[in-house]
């Protein structure tokens, strides 16, 4: 049962890629799009100040157009399958415990909470302390810090979480479901707010350039642009997790269909046995 519990994590994190990825190629890539061509012009006009007026070759790897589709797509969908995959994982662990200890436990719904925490542990949390920005927001020179930062405040509300719901298991036997989830949540709550306030901050929305009298030669980052491009990046992540937990839930009740429902789509002839066999 395991490894159809795999490979049903792996099926709804293809789908689930997919679908993300056609929403992030219509709604997201504009506004990378709009930031590549900022960072291009505001480049422009910094080389004019500077006196440098020489043609520069920025030879690029992959064009853009297979950077946005090909190279997006496997991104996506290799990101969403190892989800899934981890989903999956996740999913046998609790349900080998709840499953035995609580057997009228319907496991869609244990798969609908688990699609809940993991939107909020990976993705909801991180992204309220570090936002994500748009190519040409952020400096050079604080990628590896950044990057660490954002590291350290997903394992630590994973941890958290998992901690939270270790916490709420032990509590319900004696407090009952609804109360001793309560209580795990804000108790991750609180864990994760204390963290957030302890992270280092980053600031680094490009200002306008000026020149040496303090004139504006070219303006600084849009903030629709910004703000447009954190709404589709939880658009996105919403409707992946979305998609990656309804379609595991669907494959989970096939899989762990009861065991009556299986003999009742028997034919007669093989479900029931005749007086002289009995």
């Amino acid at each position: 049962m395991e490894k159809k519990f795999i490979g049903a994590g792996l099926f709804s994190g293809l789908i689930a890629g997919i679908v993300a990825y056609v929403f992030a190629r219509l709604f997201i890539e504009p506004q990378v799009a709009k930031a590549i061509d900022y960072e291009e012009g505001r480049s422009h006009a910094e080389e004019m100040l500077a006196g440098d007026t020489g043609a520069h070759e920025h030879g690029e790897v992959f064009t853009r157009s297979v950077q946005e589709n090909i190279g997006a797509g496997v991104g996506t969908v290799v990101f969403a399958v190892c989800m899934g995959a981890f989903f999956a994982v996740a999913f046998t662990i609790l349900w080998s415990y709840l499953g035995r200890r609580y057997p009228a436990t319907d496991p869609r719904m244990v798969a609908a909470a688990l699609g809940v925490i993991g939107f909020v542990a990976l993705f909801a949390v991180p992204f309220f302390v570090y936002p994500a920005n748009p190519p040409a927001v952020g400096n050079d020179d604080t990628i590896g810090a950044r990057s660490g930062a954002f590291l350290t405040i997903t394992l630590l509300s994973v941890a958290f979480a998992i901690v939270a719901v270790i916490i709420t298991l032990l509590l319900r036997p004696r407090l009952g479901g609804l109360v001793s989830g309560i209580l795990g949540a804000l108790g991750y709550l609180v864990a994760v707010t204390i963290t957030a306030a302890l992270m280092p901050e980053f600031h680094e929305v490009p200002g306008p350039v000026t020149n040496d009298a303090g004139q504006i030669v070219f303006p600084g980052f849009p903030g629709d642009v910004i703000g447009d491009f954190r709404v589709y990046a939880i658009a996105n992540q919403v409707i992946l997790w979305t998609v990656l937990t309804v379609v595991f839930a669907l494959v989970l009740g096939r899989l762990m269909r009861p065991q009556d429902q299986l003999l009742s789509t028997q034919s007669p002839q093989t479900a029931v046995r005749s007086p002289e066999t009995r």
